[in-house]
């Protein structure tokens, strides 16, 4: 496993919040709307650059809708997925909505694309779950289309998962050639994939499992990141420079007890008290100690885009304003 790893050039930080369903989750059987938008402007007003929403099929909102909403609310804030599950949509379908969205928010539209992982979401809808590598194939498939559809030309395409016979993708994004990327992933097939493909690469722990437990734990440490970005600048070849290093932090605190954070969080992830803490998927401590932490990660492993949950972004907010741009 590399101590060090050459990295891409570095980037600015910035911030998103993910976030599924209005605050305090659902009324009855009717979603709060008004709550969603209100939550999208936030947000904004706190100077987070991006919104991203899950895609699974339990208590939350659909995707795409969702995310449409979000940009409807606000105006410059950046919105998309993290990330659209390949296996519940064709491509064809996907590069239309993604397309749409783009216009409709006048280019402040974000695709991040999934291979699949959550089993639940596989056998509540009798949805046939391949193993990882076909997934990932399947994705690499539809990157391809997408990307062609984006184009506006023609698209013919014959692959072992798909087949598209001269489809011209309408309407064309804002942006060109096409949204901002996001493919992430926790094993070395899927984050290839990523560096090969990806304008942003999501660094996450290995969601082969189906389900993110404490068997997770080290495959979440510094060391498995090391190895990670090793494998991104592999697979990236001359484009890794230009990468962006996204990391969603699962859990974010600010408080006075770095320490006792550290114990606490250690079991539940399955590691020790300082992997824990220095896992890049978690950020605990005062509002200066997390900002230096948030730059020496920047540092060492060149992740300048950091996801946290809607739950922290209150508190985050301070760290917020004093590193996005910077």
């Amino acid at each position: 496993m590399p101590a060090e790893v050459p990295l891409p050039r570095r980037k600015p930080f910035r911030f998103g919040v993910q976030a599924s369903s209005p605050p305090g989750g659902f009324t009855g059987t009717a979603a709060d709307g008004d709550a969603w938008r209100s939550l999208a402007r936030r947000v904004e007003d706190l100077g987070y650059a991006t919104l991203t929403v899950a895609d699974h099929l339990d208590q939350q909102f659909a995707i795409t809708p969702a995310v449409q909403a979000a940009a409807d609310a606000t105006t410059t804030l950046r919105v998309g997925g993290l990330v659209w599950c390949n296996d519940y949509r064709h491509p064809v379908v996907m590069a239309k909505e993604a397309a749409t969205i783009d216009v409709l928010s006048g280019g402040r539209f974000e695709l991040g694309l999934g291979a699949g992982w959550m089993t639940s979401d596989y056998v509540g809808a009798g949805i046939a779950l391949d193993p990882p590598g076909v997934r990932i194939e399947r994705l690499a498939e539809a990157v391809a289309i997408i990307k062609g559809l984006f184009f506006g030309e023609p698209v013919d395409f014959a692959g072992e998962h798909y087949r598209i016979d001269g489809m011209t993708g309408h309407p064309r994004p804002v942006q060109q050639p096409g949204p901002p990327l996001l493919l992430g992933g926790g094993g070395r097939r899927m984050l290839s994939l990523a560096a090969r493909q990806a304008d942003i690469v999501g660094l996450n722990v290995n969601l082969a499992k189906g389900v993110i437990d404490a068997d997770a734990g080290p495959n979440a440490t510094a060391d498995a990141t090391l190895q990670k970005i090793a494998w991104i600048r592999d697979a990236a070849g001359a484009r890794y420079d230009d990468l962006e290093l996204q990391v969603r932090v699962h859990v974010a605190a600010i408080t006075d007890d770095r320490a006792g954070m550290a114990e606490a969080l250690g079991p539940a992830l399955g590691l020790s008290p300082a992997e824990a803490i220095s896992s890049p998927h978690a950020l605990a401590g005062t509002e200066s100690q997390v900002i230096e932490e948030l730059q020496e990660r920047r540092e060492r492993f060149g992740i300048s885009y950091i996801g946290i949950g809607a739950d922290a972004m209150d508190a985050m907010a301070p760290v917020v304003a004093r590193l996005r741009g910077t």
